[in-house]
């Protein structure tokens, strides 16, 4: 729990410093994407599929790069399921910089290069009878892909998918060393 708001609290943080700087860059008139330099998005494929919860906040830099950070709550990473007494207790935080390619007028394709931090535990039942933990934190790095629909002014969606090289020993002793993550994004710009 007490990673939990911490996490919370650094994301909060973070946007926050994001913001105090957008109003000294409106009051400058440098403005990159439009009228807008943030969005919020939540991918809500793994929400629905999962209950997997998972924000980010997109600040954009210039027309064709933007730096975003995610927070995934009950983080199910690889689309691993809670079958047979299994549960994930994981969070992460993720970084990435964002490179729009082109543009057709509605949507333009992006590249990403990521950073993740993942902590907390996974449970299962031994063959013993007992529980058995696997300790999850763990440092990635990967990148990956995606298609942004600008369907507004202020909305935009679209499917991604990244692949990820977990550096865990205990995290690759019980799963893979090769994390896949995929999803729909939905955003609201401001």
């Amino acid at each position: 729990m007490r990673k939990s708001i911490v996490t919370i609290a650094l994301i909060f943080g973070v946007i926050g410093s994001l913001a105090a700087q957008e109003v000294v860059s409106s009051s400058t008139g440098s403005n990159y994407y439009g009228d807008f330099n943030n969005e919020i998005k939540v991918n809500f494929l793994t929400l629905i599929m999962f209950g997997s919860f998972e924000v980010a906040y997109e600040r954009y830099l210039s027309e064709d790069h933007s730096l975003e950070f995610k927070g995934f709550f009950n983080d199910r990473f690889g689309f691993n399921n809670e079958k047979k007494g299994k549960k994930y207790k994981t969070n992460s935080l993720q970084a990435a910089m964002n490179f729009y390619l082109n543009s057709n007028g509605s949507g333009r394709f992006y590249l990403f290069p990521l950073a993740k931090i993942r902590f907390g535990d996974f449970e299962e039942p031994s063959e013993s009878g007992g529980i058995e933990t696997t300790d999850m934190t763990a440092f990635i790095l990967g990148a990956g892909a995606g298609y942004k629909w600008e369907v507004s002014e202020h909305f935009a969606f679209g499917p991604y998918a990244s692949i990820g090289r977990n550096f865990s020993d205990d995290v690759i002793d019980r799963f893979t060393g090769i994390e896949f993550n995929a999803g729909f994004n939905l955003g609201y710009r401001f």
